[in-house]
């Protein structure tokens, strides 16, 4: 392997790359612009549910029982019903998704010290929403009652919770550093799906072939101008999900560099083994996106956890990169893990790296078939 040739091959990629402004433009607007879209879109934070209020006792209790769940933050009173036919229609028509009946006498209970019923109504078409909505009614009141003075709770059990990593428990701390996995695992494969495939189409593969140049050179001279758009990508996000989106970075960013190389590497070399595959840049883009974004969102344990998968399923995810690469990029983002909790994925994103490349050089031949 001489780098003389490597070199030579990578200024042709870059001329390459170069001549065809639209794709350069793709690889680098296109994992801004996504951590943009999906950052602000996907979020499991639960807040401003419209409600729908039905104050039957018309009280000074009920009202401030009422401003107090509009204080909370987490509902907005869209109607104050005058019939109870109201919450039908508005929970029917999707108009609200909370509902809150406070009956007559809700503030004579109170005063006389009787458990006073508050009637709450969730849209359960989605369950994960209305799980949090009852969690949060179920908190509201009891915080609401020990205000109030009348009603006193004395739990058995007084516990102590501390939430570590995430305290606030934003999910855009949660989600933003397995975004950028995601989002790096299909840009990588997509860059270099197309770069063998394309000499094939234009007719300018005859002519690596009839040259002296090994296909590792050929490989490895397809893959670093991309790596260099890659490593430039990570950085980017990175620095989009510290300075935008305000995600601490509590790790060494040496290692996040270090490790998301090796995977750049892995997720570069896949794509010339599909684009040496497929021979057509539209079958190897299409490849590409199936082979790495439904794998990468859906068994990766960027949204879903893989504990709660069914078994098979759970099999499944330890081949695939992404996994690995979601836990690097979360560890050291959030938890500030250090080489030593990272050691299992730092092995395999090597393994996997090492891999692609061994079966990228043994697939594609210099011979015209």
């Amino acid at each position: 392997m001489k780098i003389l040739r490597i070199k030579a091959i990578v200024q042709k990629e870059l001329i390459q790359i170069r001549r065809d402004p639209l794709s350069l433009a793709m690889a680098f607007a296109m994992p801004a612009m996504l951590l943009f879209i999906f950052g602000y879109a996907i979020t499991l934070d639960v807040n401003r549910l419209t409600t729908i209020v039905y104050d039957r006792d018309r009280s000074s209790t009920s009202r401030e029982l009422v401003d107090a769940l509009v204080a909370s933050g987490y509902f907005t009173v869209v109607r104050s019903a005058e019939d109870g036919r109201e919450l039908d229609d508005y929970l029917d028509s999707g108009r609200a998704r909370v509902a809150v009946s406070i009956p007559e006498h809700f503030s004579l209970d109170i005063r006389t010290k009787k458990t006073a019923p508050l009637q709450v109504i969730v849209d359960g078409s989605d369950s994960n929403t209305a799980t949090i909505v009852l969690g949060y009614m179920t908190v509201f009141t009891n915080l609401f009652s020990e205000r109030l003075g009348n009603v006193k709770i004395t739990p058995l059990i007084d516990p102590r919770v501390r939430v570590w990593y995430n305290p606030e428990l934003k999910s855009q701390h949660f989600i933003i550093p397995g975004l950028i996995a995601v989002i790096m695992v299909v840009i990588a494969a997509l860059l270099t799906s197309l770069t063998i495939a394309r000499e094939w189409e234009r007719g300018t593969m005859e002519q690596l072939i009839a040259t002296p140049v090994k296909p590792a050179e050929l490989i490895l001279g397809k893959l670093i101008p991309y790596f260099l758009i890659g490593f430039i990508d990570v950085a980017v996000s990175v620095l989009m999900a510290t300075a935008l989106f305000g995600v601490p970075l509590r790790g060494s960013l040496f290692l996040l560099a270090l490790l998301s190389g090796i995977f750049l590497f892995g997720g570069l070399g896949l794509g010339i083994v599909i684009s040496v595959v497929a021979k057509s840049q539209l079958v190897a883009s299409q490849i590409s996106m199936v082979v790495t974004f439904l794998p990468a969102f859906l068994l990766s344990g960027f949204m879903f956890a893989i504990s709660n998968m069914p078994v098979p399923l759970q099999f499944m995810t330890r081949i695939i990169p992404a996994r690995y690469y979601v836990t690097v990029v979360k560890g050291i983002f959030l938890k500030g893990s250090t080489i030593r909790f990272l050691t299992t994925e730092a092995l395999f994103l090597t393994a996997f790296a090492a891999f692609v490349f061994a079966v990228a050089n043994r697939k594609f031949k210099k011979k015209i078939v």
